[in-house]
């Protein structure tokens, strides 16, 4: 279930006579050493793969995101080295047949040993079953240091994703999470930006609003109302002292982002995505982030890949350093 990092996989330009100033990823990047695992040594970005497919195909999507976290890595490699300075691969967990939640389990305890060595883990899916092993690994975390922690969870999605079913999915993991926190009495503080009104039934929105949910739709996420849209993430950070950032590719427009199980019909724009990325990169509260629904096989000239690969660069960038 778990793969430990294979190097070979980050690969990319040399420009020797550009000196260090020309240096990309694959030069810099380093597999993550074991050691620093549990003694506190470990300092910057760590990047681990959630290759899974349970999740969506549970939720009867179009199945390929196992395939993510490769082609976000093959992506990356080539990106500029500009502030990051450490950063490590942990590897991949992966799913093996229909056992998401084993997956879900070995994610959580991963991503939790990462955040106690000291590292910023940046999660590669995966479906967005992600979510739930992401937020288990910082509530295991948090547990054994603070007794009702201040936990925002942000995600960027056109959907809600607290769906009920009888069996997780790509669809249920914030009603797993609501439900989590309050079997450990933790107020469960959630915002998803970009919500698509015509991809939720009214089932969805009544869940939302029972669990005091903060939302904006879509149509309330153009470029001309990047203003509103600051606001409503500063209130919300400005209630939070940890935050775990979750981005569904799905919440892109189609073109920008073709390559996911459910394409939006309109989305949010760029424009607006990577401002709401880098407030929550230098706001000094995040402690995990992850990004989910790549589906390399529904890519149209690596639109998607390149974007999921823009956007952890940039939260590494600014988040790691």
């Amino acid at each position: 279930m778990y793969r430990k990092a294979e190097m070979n996989r980050w690969q990319g330009r040399i420009d020797e006579a550009e000196g260090a100033a020309g240096r990309r990823w694959h030069q810099i990047m380093q597999a993550l050493d074991d050691d620093a695992i549990g003694n506190d040594k470990g300092k910057g970005v760590a990047f681990i793969g959630f290759a899974c497919d349970a999740g969506v195909a549970r939720n009867h999507g179009r199945t390929g995101a196992s395939e993510g976290p490769a082609a976000i890595r093959a992506m990356l490699g080539n990106m500029p080295v500009r502030r990051c300075t450490a950063i490590v691969d942990a590897g991949d967990v992966a799913c093996i047949d229909d056992a998401l939640e084993d997956a879900q389990q070995e994610l959580s305890q991963r991503i939790a040993a990462l955040l106690d060595a000291g590292y910023l883990p940046l999660a590669m899916g995966g479906g967005h079953e992600i979510a739930f092993g992401s937020f288990g690994g910082l509530a295991r975390h948090l547990a054994n240091r603070e007794t009702a922690p201040r936990i925002g969870v942000i995600n960027l999605d056109a959907h809600f994703d607290l769906r009920m079913a009888e069996r997780a999915s790509s669809g249920t993991p914030f009603r797993q999470i609501a439900e989590d926190c309050a079997a450990r009495g933790w107020p469960f503080r959630y915002c998803c930006l970009g919500v698509s009104e015509f991809a939720n039934t009214e089932a969805l929105f009544q869940r939302a609003r029972q669990l005091d949910v903060r939302w904006m739709l879509d149509e309330e996420m153009g470029a001309a109302r990047i203003d509103a849209v600051r606001a409503q993430v500063d209130a919300f950070l400005s209630e939070v002292d940890h935050v775990y950032f979750t981005i569904c590719l799905d919440v892109l427009p189609a073109g920008v982002a073709p390559g996911v199980s459910a394409p939006a019909a309109r989305g949010v724009p760029l424009e607006v995505v990577e401002p709401i990325a880098d407030m929550i990169a230098v706001s000094g509260k995040l402690r995990l982030a992850d990004i989910a629904e790549l589906n390399p096989g529904r890519d149209i000239d690596q639109r998607t890949a390149r974007i999921a690969a823009r956007l952890l660069a940039r939260l590494a960038e600014r988040a790691g350093t």
